[in-house]
């Protein structure tokens, strides 16, 4: 559809709730929203675009078309709206970047061997569930702290499927597993000892730890003080997982707390677990930040994400800001959990310290997520300074050539971002009708590829780069700016010098003019690390192509010649032909004089003399 008949649509649409699906071309759904009136909320976006945030842009200009889905009331448009961004995972919706869950202790009860696992989900699958919990963290302490207190297997092994196989591993030496991957140890034991798991979760401390002591006291009057040290340590262990199990267990009971900080590249939202006024667990995520978005609508996106999936909720939750559909997000939750959810947002008091403490953790989560990204960026700043480029590049691409004399040319394509590769991007090329290595013509020939590949709009070639790279002096970067502008493109290109150890010294561009990168060692490490990394895809790439053809080579008919004296040949003489016309004297320089006859007389016809 036109922008006209889309702004035409969003007009004659009802003054009625309901949810609104914003598609592209390819028919992908690309934002989804609710409303309480569809016609007001819709034809805003093909209104004033100039009022428009860059990001609420950059989605209007790749809609094609929408559809939209009329509901009886604001609640329903919020439920099926959480509904359709969790199927859909939008990409301009903002998005956690998983549907985490209150996780469950899951225990394989019908097999053999019970084995311990966590799940976001009870099933009806035959398994037995304990929970859920306040985090996956807190969760995955318990199954440890079980499998410590009562020595249960913590490696990879199967049973009993593994049982007498192999020796004990380290942790049967370590004494934290009774082995039960030796022959002599029966299942009985095994048994035993997840029932006591099973009674520990189900909070029967008292019961289990009655029966350890008098297994102990039993073992001391025996004399067998060894094993009652043993069962001294397991009930200690149980005392302190008893502690642990409660504070987790309990961290659904009464209040979460968000917490959320808006930091220049990511953002973090942290939710605080607490349980009888005491801080329980903590669960957080990082974010990309999202452009132009207003606080309170990143919140309240966010918390139906992390809460709207839940089957149990706490009974509080205290937000950091107050957003505009709290009623009908709170009636949401309440009716999935089966009790009142209440939605606070403090001003002042006790419960506005808990909001500072959840937006400190938020803030020192982003500190510590972005500060890689911050050295990054300074050192991009710094790379474009040095070449008097107008901003930071933040995606290099770089290229390099590869041959093995006339034949298996081959090129390579490196994509960095933000100073890391990015290998998803990578991309190889096999030079078509090239008679003779060329290194110009190889190097005009992969840019108007790649960069016709783009004009195309073929997606592997999507991204235009702010700067390339080339293996090369300023010949090469000269012909890459001659690609660059016979396809009116304007990109700034330098070529990567190297001295006479084969090592990166410096960037030079088209003109010659020789940029020293070595004043600055984060950018002189960078330069010369993107150098390497395309030199070795080029390499791999041409091994590769060249292993196929010696796969399928002439010389595996030659009697005498087996794969060792065939890659001696190649190396020496980098192509059949030129082993073809070589003399005998010739091959013998390469290989034992025996396989230099058998080569020499393979090549020539009956009767011909050396």
């Amino acid at each position: 559809m036109t922008f006209e008949e889309l702004k035409e649509k969003g007009h004659g649409l009802p003054l009625k709730p309901g949810v609104y699906i914003m598609q592209d071309a390819k028919n992908e759904v690309i934002y989804v929203g609710k409303a309480k009136a569809l016609k007001n909320r819709v034809s805003q976006y093909f209104a004033d675009l100039a009022s428009h945030t860059e990001k609420t842009r950059a989605m209007v200009s790749q809609i094609d078309h929408f559809d939209v889905i009329i509901a009886d009331s604001e609640f329903e448009a919020l439920v099926l709206e959480c509904s359709l961004i969790k199927r859909h995972q939008p990409k301009y919706n903002i998005l956690l970047k998983d549907d985490k869950g209150y996780p469950y202790i899951r225990l394989t009860v019908q097999e053999a061997y019970p084995r311990f696992s966590l799940a976001n989900k009870v099933a009806e699958d035959g398994a037995r569930y304990f929970g859920p919990y306040g985090s996956r963290g807190a969760s995955q302490a318990i199954i440890d702290a079980l499998r410590a207190a009562l020595r249960l297997p913590v490696c990879g092994k199967r049973f009993p499927r593994d049982i007498g196989k192999e020796r004990p591993c380290l942790y049967y030496r370590m004494g934290q597993c009774d082995g039960y991957c030796r022959k002599e140890m029966d299942q009985s034991r095994y048994r035993e000892n997840i029932d006591q798991a099973v009674r520990l979760l189900e909070g029967k401390y008292d019961e289990v730890l009655s029966d350890l002591s008098a297994e102990m006291e039993h073992a001391a009057e025996e004399l067998r003080f060894e094993k009652a040290a043993e069962l001294r340590d397991r009930m200690r262990a149980i005392e302190l997982l008893g502690k642990r199990q409660k504070v987790v267990a309990g961290s659904l009971s009464d209040t979460d707390v968000v917490g959320f900080h808006r930091g220049e590249a990511k953002s973090c939202f942290v939710v605080l677990h607490y349980a009888d006024g005491d801080l329980a667990a903590k669960d957080m995520d990082l974010i990309e930040t999202p452009v132009e978005e207003a606080r309170e609508d990143t919140v309240s996106a966010l918390i139906k994400q992390y809460y709207g999936s839940r089957g149990s909720l706490p009974r509080q939750i205290l937000l950091p800001c107050e957003i505009e559909d709290e009623v009908p997000v709170m009636r949401m939750l309440s009716e999935a959990c089966g009790h009142r959810v209440s939605l606070v947002t403090p001003q002042r008091g006790a419960k506005m310290d808990l909001i500072r403490l959840a937006n400190k953790n938020a803030v020192e989560e982003v500190e510590r997520a972005t500060s890689r990204e911050e050295r990054a960026s300074k050192l991009m700043e710094a790379l474009g300074r040095m070449l008097g480029l107008p901003r930071a590049p933040r995606r290099i691409e770089a290229y390099d050539i590869s041959n093995t004399g006339d034949t298996n040319i081959v090129a390579s394509m490196t994509v960095f971002v933000d100073g890391r590769p990015l290998k998803r991007d990578y991309r190889h090329f096999k030079l078509r009708d090239m008679e003779h290595a060329d290194d110009y013509g190889s190097m005009e020939q992969v840019l108007t590829r790649r960069f016709r590949r783009y004009l195309d709009g073929d997606e592997k070639f999507g991204a235009l780069p702010d700067l390339l790279f080339i293996d090369g002096g300023e010949n090469h970067a000269r012909v890459a700016l001659r690609v660059l502008e016979e396809n009116q493109l304007s990109i700034p290109v330098f070529g990567m010098v190297k001295d006479d150890r084969h090592r990166t010294r410096a960037l030079v561009d088209p003109a010659g003019g020789e940029i020293g990168i070595q004043q600055i060692p984060a950018v002189f490490a960078l330069v010369g690390r993107i150098q390497e990394e395309t030199h070795r895809f080029a390499i791999e790439f041409q091994r590769l192509q060249q292993s196929k053809q010696v796969r399928g080579s002439v010389l595996d008919r030659i009697p005498g010649v087996g794969e060792k004296r065939r890659t001696e040949l190649l190396r020496h003489f980098k192509s059949v032909k030129a082993i073809r016309s070589a003399s005998l004297t010739e091959l013998e320089a390469a290989v034992p004089k025996h396989t230099a006859r058998a080569v020499y007389d393979y090549f020539r016809l009956p009767g011909e003399t050396p």
